[in-house]
């Protein structure tokens, strides 16, 4: 999480997208299913949209989805990020 400013729609819908479902005490169903971090983009694909719709749904109101779009970037050496472009339409 950042420093400061934390309260925007965007920032919460980041810093939901950045954690890992089972992190956060009290809380265990919040972010990103952990089994879908290692699988191949094909077969994740449409069950990790899925559940980023879930979890921004669930956990940050503000934000209603129009679309979830989700593209592997490949980064330097083989290492790889993960890129979710989702609207805000509030």
């Amino acid at each position: 999480m950042k420093a400061s400013g934390n309260g925007t729609p965007e920032t919460c819908v980041q810093n939901l997208l950045k954690t890992i479902r089972g992190e956060v005490p009290y809380e265990r169903i919040k972010g990103i299913d952990r089994t879908l971090i290692d699988k191949p983009s094909e077969s994740a694909g449409p069950d990790l949209a899925a559940d980023v719709e879930f979890v921004v749904e669930t956990y940050e109101p503000r934000v209603k989805l129009s679309g979830v779009e989700l593209d592997g970037l490949a980064a330097q050496v083989g290492s790889f990020a993960l890129d979710a472009s989702i609207k805000n339409t509030t």
